[in-house]
């Protein structure tokens, strides 16, 4: 028996994540146009353009598939790049961070894994809690972490920083992300995604200023 040399063992590895991409890449598709329990095997395995055998090689069934892209949104998240440096100004980094956030939450097509975990978060709660911790619960904590750098009587008077966190991201998606979300208004111009941060970031700063800034 010949062994295979690791030039071989390269090129598989390369085959075997080039057909879970491709695979991933159809079922998104899928999910985005169908919704989750509209989606069947049959139907993703068309539409990543390999035979149902080969998707069950891979995937051993529509939730773990699902799964699997609800994963890929958690990774693409954590390296979303916000400029939470302690040393910078309050106003400039919410500003920033907020046009940011709010922009990925509102990219084009970016509504549908989120649409379809709250539609399924009751019957896979667990996959409910993972996004929820790791994609909403995280870039909440990040922003907390930066505020409790900055209160103090020059700064910030914050009691709470995760509420005043949670505060800000919520209004930052005021009148944008609830429209988007429910496709009840096409995504959001750059121009509106910087006027509605922007009014966030005056509100936040008129409630939190210290009052010896």
């Amino acid at each position: 028996m010949v062994a295979a040399t690791p030039n071989t063992i390269h090129l598989a590895a390369e085959e075997d994540s080039s057909k879970r991409r491709q695979i991933l890449d159809g079922a998104r598709k899928v999910f985005m146009d169908l919704g989750f329990d509209g989606a069947s095997m049959n139907e993703i395995a068309r539409s990543a353009g390999v035979s149902k055998g080969t998707l069950y090689v891979y995937f051993a069934d529509k939730n773990r598939l699902f799964e699997a892209i609800i994963e890929e949104e958690v990774l693409e998240r954590r390296q979303l790049s916000f400029d939470l440096d302690p040393a910078r100004d309050v106003v400039t980094t919410l500003r920033e961070f907020g046009q940011t956030f709010i922009q990925w939450q509102c990219r084009p097509g970016g509504g549908s894994s989120t649409r379809t975990v709250m539609a399924i978060a009751e019957r896979m709660p667990e996959l409910g809690r993972r996004f929820y911790e790791n994609v909403i619960e995280k870039t909440n904590n990040r922003l907390a972490d930066y505020l409790k750098a900055h209160v103090g009587p020059n700064d910030l008077a914050i009691d709470d920083c995760q509420l005043a966190a949670s505060q800000f991201t919520m209004v930052c998606q005021a009148s944008l992300f609830l429209p988007f979300i429910f496709q009840a208004a096409p995504a959001p111009s750059t121009e509106r995604m910087a006027e509605v941060v922007e009014r966030a970031t005056q509100m936040f700063m008129a409630m939190y200023r210290a009052k010896g800034a």
